[in-house]
């Protein structure tokens, strides 16, 4: 169980607005980038919605990208890349956030996605995922849970719920798709952190996918970036 500290209660932003090795802030695309897309808003809430729907729409989701490196994660890398999955667009949706003054953290737990395409499943050995991402945002003395994970042309293409964000509520991962069936399955909480916890994760998906599943997954993306 993840401790909170006085300061993180009392002063999330003593925290939760610095740069870090992986949520890096401070780096000028970011900066920039964050800037561009709050200056019409002038409220709090307003300025995180306009983030969380870049962050969602405007970053492609895709589990195919490398993740077996801590700087793989780094916000202005996939804010270059524009693509990456569930936890590169939480760490880029915290960085942009810190960018413009708002608290922010990563959230990490173990979901099931009950939706999850056959080829995907075969290789991770399931539907297990044992390291989901979404980002935390303290907006109006509250931490808000939100989840930029599926854009919505994927959305769309699969008969996914879009998760929509009001700037003030929760907006995680729908149970269930546009035909009732069930989607996602939220089953450990792993807790917040104020970067990524790189050895950790690492560690969760080496014991539920095995200890070659990173290998397996890195002939997964050389093929697919072989294909003509």
């Amino acid at each position: 169980m993840v401790k909170r500290k006085r300061e993180d209660i009392m002063q999330p932003e003593a925290i939760y607005l610095r740069p870090t090795p992986i949520i890096d802030c401070d780096n000028a695309a970011v900066k920039e980038k964050a800037r561009e897309l709050v200056k019409e808003q002038p409220e709090v809430p307003d300025k995180a919605r306009s983030l969380f729907y870049f962050v969602r729409d405007g970053i492609k989701y895709n589990v195919y990208v490398p993740g077996d490196r801590p700087e793989h994660y780094r916000a202005s890398r996939t804010l270059e890349m524009g693509e990456g999955f569930c936890i590169h667009k939480a760490v880029l949706l915290a960085a942009l956030a810190r960018a413009v003054g708002i608290p922010a953290r990563l959230h990490l737990a173990a979901i099931r996605n009950h939706l999850v395409p056959a080829k995907l499943e075969r290789l991770m050995g399931g539907n297990l995922f044992p390291a989901h991402g979404y980002a935390d945002l303290y907006l109006e003395g509250k931490w808000v849970k939100v989840a930029p994970t599926f854009n919505l042309k994927l959305c769309q293409r699969n008969r996914f719920v879009p998760t929509e964000f009001d700037g003030g509520h929760d907006a995680v991962l729908p149970t269930h798709n546009l035909d009732g069936k069930p989607h996602i399955e939220y089953v450990t909480d792993r807790g917040y952190y104020a970067d990524l916890p790189f050895e950790e994760m690492h560690n969760w998906r080496r014991e539920a996918l095995g200890d070659d599943f990173f290998e397996r997954m890195r002939q997964a993306i050389k093929s697919r970036k072989a294909r003509p």
